[in-house]
């Protein structure tokens, strides 16, 4: 078998087709829209080795290298390349593939069609193994003769030294690795471009969509910084999205050769994908990805408004990078961002620039050094390995740079823009490869320690839920274990703790000039939780401590005595007549968002008025901070007030509200929740608070508002299950509480679906 059309080839023919065409052949199989083609088999690239009696020298050559030695692998590359390149091609192979390329012409009705010739090592795109760009690729080449020649370049481009050098790494035999040549219509894309079906850089369950202009070489191979576009799998709303400067594309010229050429002017920064278009790649994606029930990496284009598939293999780097910064609450005030690109590999590094313009400049990267380029190449790969961290001018988050660097673990950050300009030779920089920052200076890097393996406990298959399941964080200290249930974020984190352990009044700190102090405390505290958890979402409460629980601090002399407390001066009542306290906590959650916290929403508690909103989200504006653009902002629904007018705080702008049902409760009951003689008259179950929280519910559904609820009753299994059926959007539960929780969610949201199932049948 040494030449197979796509049609008769399927992922069970790695050995015969190599990675990319026996991903081919699967995804025509299975009726996904790819281009029509042929694979010339690794068979007939073994016989040519064999029957042309090169194949012992070439292993004698690289027998000796030492791949560390970049010149040496590079020269021994070189000539390697050069017998194969130079070595005739038997009649009877080459007959084979004239007869597959004339038979492919005539099935698509075009004399000498333009094709994609594409390498496809029999190692290649394999689950625990990634070749991204190791090897050759050649567009745009027609006619029979010149097919030959190019089948023979990828067979050459085999022993590239990148190639060499992975394999080395990897402990891949260099004899028992054997390339296939995929022979493809070329699609002449108007827009094309990446698209991973879950986040490859935290594994988070949406569309992650990268495109430009022309043809896909641009973005795959990272000469253009393309738009990002994420997608939510579950009901295709686009999440986020950023339209980048396209400053250059990749284009067929009337000769057949392929161009890169200044994108027109008009086009830069225009967006490549409409929403109809990233739909229909999403739903294209969730096919594939249920085809091979794996997260898949795939290419794709478009041509004449029609979609095409270009390619799948499974994403092979889903692993999260486990080291964080030591003592980060010390200096996350003073750090300077330098830098600001796309966090493409998480984790952080420091250490020295060395600025790669050449890639003759490859030996002074040194183990440990941060590099520094334009974009790397498959060239780059030996030099890589011995950085510590990579930053790049342009690319995105599946450019070669982000691949690679994911599957050797490097931090990297790409699409900076102006890297190689602002980053001066030699200086100290601290990268953070989750949240696409450079920081001016080195930070102490702890890792985390592994556990032993013997003491690693069997943990059986996450539960997925629709109905997200938080958790309540009131300490900094136990975001760590509440991180370790599994929680989809924090539904309310309580300031009250963090400000006021520091044993003085916060506005103890405004009135002596030390504000700073306290938005330092603030940052320091709050970033323990948003750090763990990013980028799963933290809802930060405003400060809401009742007088009490003033009056025993340093400074808190002057507080007022109130009979009851809990009806008193406390919440955002009490902040818009303090707003300085207020400013500090905006300013805080400011200075974090500018580090590269973007996982931080914002809760105004014991809302009972619009206007309250209006004033908390002005106060927020005076600061800097942009509600809804740099936050997320919403309210705390504890008043029948609140819940009786919701849609007038949907009206004022809320990205969601979160059900507080303590405190509804006792405000709907007249109940006093300290006071023990009441006490039995306390239930969250009373039908009156329960139709406050369905009313919240149904009102914010209705608007696309986000409803959640964080009092006691989102950890009550029963009343869970009684929410969800009220299409509640997330439940947030205490950390005890977060498993069992889920496993309501799941019952309550199967039950449902059984329901409805057995109601159609009637």
């Amino acid at each position: 078998m040494y030449v197979e059309t796509f049609e008769n080839i399927s992922k069970d023919d790695v050995g015969i087709a190599g990675g990319k065409g026996a991903n081919l052949g699967e995804l025509t199989q299975a009726g996904i829209p790819v281009p029509p083609g042929f694979v010339v088999t690794a068979e007939t690239y073994n016989k040519f080795m064999n029957d042309t009696g090169i194949f012992d020298n070439i292993m004698n050559i690289l027998s000796g290298i030492d791949i560390n030695n970049t010149k040496e692998l590079q020269n021994s590359a070189e000539k390697i390349k050069k017998i194969i390149i130079e070595t005739h091609i038997p009649e009877d192979i080459s007959a084979l593939i004239i007869e597959a390329y004339n038979a492919l012409c005539q099935k698509v009705g075009i004399e000498d069609v333009l094709v994609a010739i594409r390498s496809s090592a029999t190692a290649e795109d394999l689950p625990e193994a990634s070749f991204a760009g190791q090897q050759d690729t050649f567009l745009n080449i027609y006619g029979a003769e010149s097919v030959i020649d190019y089948v023979r370049k990828c067979w050459a481009s085999l022993f590239e030294a990148r190639a060499i050098f992975y394999r080395e790494e990897n402990n891949f035999e260099h004899s028992k690795v054997y390339i296939a040549v995929v022979v493809q219509e070329m699609v002449e894309s108007e827009k094309a471009g990446v698209m991973f079906t879950v986040n490859p850089s935290t594994g988070e369950d949406i569309a992650l969509i990268e495109g430009s202009w022309g043809l896909g070489e641009a973005v795959v191979s990272g000469s253009v910084t393309p738009d990002t576009y994420y997608v939510d799998k579950k009901s295709n709303e686009i999440l986020n999205f950023s339209i980048a400067d396209k400053k250059v594309m990749f284009e067929k010229l009337p000769s057949g050769e392929t161009k890169q050429v200044d994108v027109p002017e008009e086009l830069r920064n225009e967006r490549v994908l409409s929403e109809a278009e990233l739909i229909e790649l999403t739903e294209m994606g969730k096919r594939i990805q249920n085809h091979y029930n794996a997260p898949q990496d795939t290419e794709w284009a478009f041509y004449d408004n029609t979609l095409y598939m270009l390619q799948s293999r499974p994403i092979t780097t889903l692993d999260e990078n486990g080291s964080e910064v030591g003592d980060k609450g010390s200096d996350i005030e003073d750090r300077e961002v330098i830098v600001r690109g796309l966090g493409a590999s998480p984790g952080m590094a420091s250490g020295t620039v060395k600025i790669i313009k050449k890639i003759d400049e490859l030996d002074k990267i040194k183990d440990g050094d941060i590099m520094v380029t334009t974009m790397t190449t498959p060239d780059m790969v030996p030099a890589m390995k011995r950085s510590s961290g990579i930053i790049t001018d342009e690319g995105g988050i599946t450019c070669h740079a982000a691949i690679i660097s994911r599957e050797l673990g490097i931090p990297c950050v790409v699409g900076t823009g102006n890297a190689t300009e602002v980053l001066k030779e030699n200086s100290k920089v601290t990268i953070d490869g989750k949240k696409g920052l450079v920081f001016e200076g080195e930070f102490h890097i702890a890792e985390e320690k592994v556990q032993d393996e013997s003491a690693v406990s069997q943990v059986s298959a996450p539960i997925i839920t629709v109905t997200e399941v938080k958790t309540n964080v009131s300490m900094p200290e136990a975001a760590k274990k509440a991180f370790a249930t599994g929680a989809d974020g924090v539904g309310l984190l309580r300031t009250e703790h963090m400000m006021l352990t520091s044993g003085v009044h916060p506005k103890k700190f405004i009135l002596d000039g030390r504000e700073d102090e306290l938005v330092k405390i603030l940052m320091e505290n709050i970033l323990k939780v948003v750090d763990v958890f990013y980028p799963k979402p933290v809802w930060y409460r405003t400060l809401d401590a009742p007088t009490d629980e003033f009056q025993t601090l340093d400074g808190g002399e002057d507080e007022p005595y109130e009979h009851n407390p809990m009806l008193g001066w406390r919440g955002i009542r009490r902040e818009l007549d303090e707003p300085e306290i207020l400013k500090a906590e905006f300013k805080a959650i400011k200075k974090l968002h500018e580090q590269g916290y973007t996982n931080i929403g914002i809760m105004i508690p014991l809302s009972q008025s619009p206007d309250e909103l209006i004033k908390a989200k002005q106060i927020a504006e005076e600061v800097g901070l942009r509600p809804h653009k740099d936050v997320d902002f919403g309210i705390m629904v504890e008043t029948p007030a609140a819940a009786l007018i919701i849609e007038d705080f949907i009206d004022v702008g809320i990205d969601f509200a979160s059900l507080g049902t303590n405190d509804l409760t006792q405000y709907t009951l007249a109940v006093d929740r300290n006071n023990e003689l009441v006490a039995k008259n306390y239930t969250e179950e009373h039908p009156a608070v329960l139709k406050l929280i369905e009313r919240t519910i149904r009102k914010c559904n209705e608007a696309g508002v986000t409803s959640s609820i964080c009092g006691q009753a989102g950890s009550k299994p029963h009343i869970v299950e009684k929410l969800v059926e009220l299409g509640i959007c997330s439940v947030s539960a205490n950390t005890d509480a977060v498993s069992d929780v889920r496993h309501t969610v799941a019952r309550s949201e199967q039950k449902l679906i059984l329901d409805a199932a057995r109601n159609q049948k009637k």
